[in-house]
């Protein structure tokens, strides 16, 4: 999370969103052979807790249950030069090149989900991408039995009940409008197109 409260937000619905847009994250714990971490896909359950699964052979599967676990989902990002600002000579000297990105933290005790939680998560995920494609969707129901055995055998799900929300917009808020323009225009002119949206929508 980034010090500076300017690219903050309490917007707990815009959290949700973005947890339901991208969909996939990572997941940090510590084991006893040190931090470890899992990339996984993210279903957030809407009341203040966040689901995953993880392969039953993973570092992290024998040791995350019962702990606390942080959870982190990347936006877009994009490098920001300074000639993008359109400052004079002289106030150009002082401005320097940053990283305009969007991240969301999310920490909390993690327990370990019975099979039918499992089997809820993987119908809601795969329903939710499946949406996003043309029809006919595919369904878990399309499984054969052995297949479904062999997949619920080899991976375990995991609940992460959220006591803290943590994101970070950092979209050049702390610059002149003018200036924020300058770095849409040059974003959308260097082949950053999702980070200049963001800015746009910020406005």
């Amino acid at each position: 999370m980034h010090p500076n409260p300017a690219f903050r937000t309490d917007d707990r619905a815009l959290m949700e969103n973005m947890l339901a847009q991208i969909g996939f994250g990572m997941i940090f714990a510590t084991t006893p052979d040190g931090p470890r971490v899992a990339h996984v896909p993210l279903l957030s359950t809407g009341d203040g807790a966040v689901q995953f699964h993880l392969a039953r052979g993973n570092a992290l599967t024998r040791h995350v249950a019962g702990g606390t676990a942080l959870a982190v989902v990347n936006g877009p990002d994009a490098y920001v030069s300074p000639r993008w600002y359109g400052a004079e000579p002289a106030a150009m000297a002082r401005q320097v090149p940053t990283w305009n990105y969007v991240a969301l933290e999310v920490e909390g005790p993690v327990r370990r989900m019975e099979e039918e939680g499992l089997l809820a998560l993987l119908d809601a995920l795969s329903a939710r991408e499946e949406a996003r494609l043309p029809a006919p969707a595919w369904t878990m129901d399309k499984l054969e039995p052995a297949a479904r055995h062999g997949l619920l055998a080899g991976i375990v799900g995991f609940e992460l009940e959220v006591r803290a929300w943590r994101p970070t917009l950092k979209l050049s808020q702390n610059k002149s409008e003018a200036q924020r323009q300058g770095v849409i225009e040059g974003l959308e002119a260097h082949g950053a197109p999702a980070m200049a949206t963001m800015m746009r929508g910020l406005a």
